[in-house]
């Protein structure tokens, strides 16, 4: 189901993960963000096309998403960029 991914940065670092998403290469700038929530608005934020989201917190996607969070109906980010994937979303909408 994961399939291996790497992140390469510019200067030649290599980060190795896993792709949870779609399949494909993606070319971005990477940047970050520290909040705790709004993971699905910052994604649907016009703001962040053409950059790769990292957020700094580690529990990401934890309350799933809801139609009513969407800042725009589309994905504007390039990539997501998280340390750990929770396997089980809920949310209490």
């Amino acid at each position: 189901m994961n399939k291996p991914a790497i992140l390469a940065l510019e200067d030649g670092t290599l980060f190795r993960g896993v792709s949870i998403g779609a399949d494909g290469q993606s070319v971005g700038e990477v940047v970050f963000n520290t909040a705790m929530t709004g993971y699905q608005e910052i994604l649907t934020d016009p703001s962040y096309a053409r950059q790769m989201v990292t957020l700094t917190y580690p529990h990401i996607g934890n309350t799933g998403v809801t139609e009513e969070d969407e800042e725009s109906r589309q994905i504007w980010a390039a990539g997501l960029i998280i340390r750990n994937l929770p396997l089980m979303a809920s949310n209490w909408r």
